[in-house]
């Protein structure tokens, strides 16, 4: 019933749950539509605890019991502080709690087909219940059209303006026809999985912080395209290299490494770094593209080559 409440996480737990039923009146084998909504102090729902369910909470953890389970309650409009004698001190030793009669009337239904009817209506007409819950931040999208024409928002900021220029840029022009399977997103870390397509490949999309910022399949050539957007974190080097072979490693595919910079300049601070056997894009020079060591163009290197 917690978790239907949509209550903050640090009320989901087995206290707040007995605070729950002590409120409703309820025993293991009172059936919910006959709960009721007694006056109890801390004291007292601790007392029931230990007599109808058998927990025995020790009397230094009242302090606990209230601040974070009973407090909630009340601040979610759940439950009612000295209803008896609204004028009475919180922090008075007789202050009492009582069940919000709404939600006692939400409790009776529950198990019933009128439960689920109940429920919309009471998160509807309480918004009180979602005060505690964490606030998301609005925050500013840039928008990103996919080579298929698809739409998509990645979080303003960071190294997505680079990923929007690699999708929107690079992609028609260096893998025409491509699949991308996969943008990372610096708000939201995966932003777009196209989703089962990797997974079939042998590939497991859920290295947090180890997959590349795009990944593009080119499928008449079976290729591969894993490319890192340069802003703040450094190039496609030796170590990164062998980071993404080991990742990709069981794909049944050529694998093909890219690093993108904004700019040439953006470029140069990195240039020692950058690995051989892979490519450089620069967004400012958007058509031309610069190979690490000249065998070939575009395309996967084979473990035995010199």
């Amino acid at each position: 019933m917690l978790a239907a409440l949509g209550v903050p996480t640090a009320q989901r737990n087995e206290r707040s749950a007995l605070c729950l039923l002590a409120l409703l009146d309820l025993s293991p084998r009172k059936p919910w539509n006959r709960a009721g909504a007694p006056l109890l102090g801390i004291t007292e729902m601790m007392g029931i605890f230990k007599e109808r369910f058998g927990k025995d909470y020790a009397p230094n953890t009242r302090e606990t019991v209230r601040r974070h389970s009973i407090h909630q309650f009340v601040q979610l409009g759940m439950a009612l502080a000295n209803p008896d004698r609204p004028d009475r001190p919180i922090n008075s030793p007789a202050t009492r709690y009582q069940v919000a009669p709404d939600l006692l009337n939400l409790a009776q239904t529950y198990g019933t087909n009128a439960w689920p009817g109940q429920l919309a209506r009471y998160l509807e007409q309480n918004p009180a219940i979602r005060k505690l819950r964490p606030r998301e931040r609005t925050m500013p999208m840039i928008p990103v059209r996919l080579p298929d024409g698809t739409g998509l928002s990645l979080t303003a900021g960071g190294q997505n303006v680079l990923v929007k220029r690699v999708i929107e840029d690079f992609c028609p022009r260096f893998t025409p026809g491509g699949v991308v399977v996969y943008v990372g997103d610096t708000g939201a870390k995966h932003r777009h999985v196209h989703a089962g397509y990797l997974e079939a490949m042998g590939v497991h999309a859920d290295q947090h912080g180890k997959m590349p910022d795009v990944v593009v399949h080119l499928s008449d050539r079976n290729w591969l395209v894993l490319i890192e957007a340069v802003t703040s974190h450094g190039p496609i080097g030796i170590k990164r290299h062998l980071e993404l072979k080991a990742l990709f490693g069981k794909a049944n595919a050529g694998l093909v490494f890219v690093t993108a910079f904004l700019t040439r300049q953006a470029m140069t601070r990195h240039l020692a770094e950058i690995a051989w056997e892979t490519e450089v894009w620069v967004a400012e020079a958007p058509s031309h593209l610069i190979h690490f060591n000249g065998e070939r163009f575009l395309g996967p290197y084979e473990e035995d080559t010199p």
